[in-house]
């Protein structure tokens, strides 16, 4: 495992991480309507959601995914509806006012919950591993990358979290709340639908 192939692997795990999907519009969304207390916690639960799909990437998931095109199809419409109902319920709320910053927070498992959601990352995963680990990896070298992937994970998601929670970024999210979660609505019920229509 060369510093090189570390460098690589970040890199684009990174530019994944912040190309805009369902996890990185809720944790955005989150912060802006209800501050660090609560995005946090759910931005937490999204990197280990994340990581999670690495952890069977590296079990061979995706292998049985390939191998299985029908379990693989049936995953995918689950995620996809799981996402348009996401998008529905924020689509509810933005004429809503926000509720209490230390009620109803979606929290650590709700991050969990929304990225296992989407087993694109399964792939996504085997795919950039197979890629820059060709060879096969021992059962300590995964371990070293599992918690380089979990650590990339935490760093990004919690950082946006943090970012888009300050008082400059919240009160523009205020000042603009219904058009600002009209949108994140319609992007992840898009993203919802991808999940189930595209091959």
């Amino acid at each position: 495992m060369s510093v090189e192939q570390v460098l690589t692997l970040v890199s684009a795990l990174s530019l994944a991480i912040l190309t805009p999907g369902p996890s990185i519009i809720a944790t955005i969304q989150t912060a802006f309507a209800h501050g660090r207390e609560r995005a946090l916690p759910y931005a937490l639960g999204l990197a280990c959601g994340a990581s999670l799909w690495c952890l069977a990437a590296l079990f061979g998931l995706a292998l049985v995914f390939k191998l299985h095109p029908g379990w693989f199809s049936g995953f995918k419409v689950a995620g996809g509806c799981y996402l348009l109902w996401f998008a529905w319920r924020l689509w509810q709320s933005a004429n809503q006012p926000l509720p209490a910053a230390a009620g109803g927070a979606k929290g650590f498992f709700g991050g969990i919950t929304l990225n296992l959601s989407n087993p694109k990352p399964a792939m996504f995963y085997a795919a950039l591993i197979l890629s820059v680990f060709p060879a096969p990896l021992s059962a300590g070298h995964q371990a070293v990358l599992y918690a380089i992937c979990l650590s990339t994970e935490l760093f990004w998601y919690s950082t946006v979290a943090v970012l888009m929670s300050t008082a400059t970024m919240r009160a523009r999210y205020f000042a603009a709340k219904f058009w600002i979660d009209r949108a994140a609505s319609l992007a992840m019920a898009v993203l919802g639908v991808l999940l189930i229509v595209k091959h």
